[in-house]
């Protein structure tokens, strides 16, 4: 079992919702299992910078916490799906907006470092 960052959510909700959704992978995953059902090798392509065994941690601990369901397809070679859960639908606005926020907000940003970069090079 997942263990628990802290021992009670009654000071701040927020702490606890990123407890399930935080670190470098989960929300990334979800937003990608959102879109819509995902293989496990699929979520791989989609994010080269992910291990495997980082993804299958991750995505065990999102199917434990009720996140997201995978589903077991007696076939060889094996095949197994991952989708949302009716709890997990319930993201769906927060990272539509956090998708949206960072078009507008993150976007223009990394333009202006890769354009100060490029500058940068070539004064080199």
């Amino acid at each position: 079992m997942r263990k628990q960052r802290h021992q009670g959510y009654t000071n701040c909700p927020v702490e606890a919702a990123l407890d399930l959704i935080g670190g470098k992978w989960k929300a990334i995953i979800l937003f990608r299992v959102l879109e819509e059902t995902r293989r496990f090798n699929e979520l791989r392509r989609l994010m080269p910078g992910l291990t495997q065994r980082m993804l299958t941690n991750q995505l065990r601990e999102l199917e434990r916490d009720g996140l997201i369901t995978r589903k077991v397809y007696a076939e060889v070679p094996p095949k197994v799906e991952y989708s949302m859960t009716g709890f997990g639908k319930t993201l769906e606005p927060v990272l539509l907006r956090l998708k949206q926020w960072a078009e507008t907000q993150m976007l223009p940003r990394m333009k202006l470092i890769e354009t100060e970069e490029e500058i940068s090079a070539k004064a080199e």
